[in-house]
């Protein structure tokens, strides 16, 4: 039998979740951010589930994803209502957990073709 490496065909690999920050590819990311698999947000506003207001998702609407993944650090921790109402009114879907399963979810999505963003919380 053979084997062959697949390659993604997306830009962004979620490959670490740490005390320091979070690994994309290569780089760790030491502050909030919002991620495609095409497109890197970098410096996004909130730094906690507590700072997040419903102004702050129009940087994730403008990536039009079909479902947002929140990765809110080493807990899952829900948004205020009116927060998530922001996407759910909108017809996007929202999953709120924990940093490291928000990871590994956005990979499997990815490769899976799927409209999927995420939008990290990492504390300053």
């Amino acid at each position: 039998m053979q084997l062959s490496q697949e390659n993604p065909d997306f830009i962004y690999v979620l490959r670490g979740i740490s005390a320091e920050g979070v690994l994309v590819n290569q780089e760790t990311l030491r502050a909030s951010f919002l991620l495609t698999p095409h497109q890197l947000v970098p410096d996004w506003r909130p730094a906690s589930v507590d700072e997040l207001q419903p102004a702050d998702m129009a940087a994730l609407l403008a990536l039009e994803p079909s479902l947002v993944l929140l990765g809110t650090g080493p807990r899952q921790r829900f948004p205020a209502p009116a927060v998530m109402a922001a996407l759910l009114t909108r017809g996007i879907g929202l999953e709120v957990m924990d940093s490291a399963a928000a990871a590994r979810t956005f990979n499997v999505l990815a490769t899976e073709g799927r409209k999927v963003a995420a939008a990290f919380l990492v504390p300053g």
